[in-house]
């Protein structure tokens, strides 16, 4: 290898170097995403709760509605902001592609549960596994933050993962009472309403 050769391998590295580097500082996009997930379904939770404790005068068929409804409403702004979220100012940074693959897969998942859980009550005819899916959730969510704190540097998404997990076996223990709702929705403002709030504080009109 000839010295000029070597000269041009070294400003290679340094100039990759150097997009990682710009990648871990861009700020991460999509909190909105995680403020409309945090708000819908802890508002879907509170009427889960509402519903079994006869708060609200309605049959238990009215569970139904509300959460396919708070999905119908996830969606559609789902697929509205994903396409604000493409025109942004640092969508397609390594930080940014990365992240989304994340939240993206933790979406996927929680998805693919839901259908198998509802196999499971279908077959058992049980409502146990229902117990046990805003756990699972959360556990998910704790996945989706700490590899956003990975990727972006950001230390306090790490604690908000952490939060997320401790979040997950405290909700579990409540399973089979009204509160173990309240306690979800209560998990969703702090793991994905707040923590959203924040990323989309730190999301500037350009990127510098």
């Amino acid at each position: 290898m000839t010295q000029e050769q070597a000269q041009s391998l070294k400003d290679d590295i340094a100039y990759m170097r150097a997009l990682a580097e710009e990648g871990r500082k861009t700020p991460l996009l999509g909190g909105a995403i995680l403020v409309t997930a945090g708000l819908v379904f802890g508002l879907a939770s509170v009427g889960h709760w509402a519903v079994i404790t006869q708060t609200l005068a309605v049959g238990p068929e009215a569970l139904a509605v509300i959460w396919l409804g708070a999905m119908a409403v996830f969606v559609a702004a789902l697929i509205v902001l994903s396409v604000r979220l493409k025109r942004k100012p640092g969508a397609l940074s390594p930080a940014n592609r990365a992240a989304g693959a994340a939240w993206g897969s933790v979406g996927g998942a929680v998805f693919v549960l839901a259908i198998s859980m509802g196999f499971v009550a279908w077959r058992t005819q049980s409502d146990i596994a229902s117990y046990l899916f805003p756990s699972v959730i959360l556990a998910l969510y704790g996945t989706g933050w700490a590899v956003s704190s990975a990727m972006s540097e950001r230390r306090w998404m790490t604690w908000v993962a952490v939060g997320a997990w401790i979040g997950a076996p405290a909700v579990a223990f409540l399973a089979g009472s009204a509160e173990q709702y309240l306690a979800y929705a209560a998990a969703l403002i702090l793991f994905a309403f707040v923590p959203g709030l924040a990323m989309m504080r730190e999301e500037p009109s350009e990127i510098v």
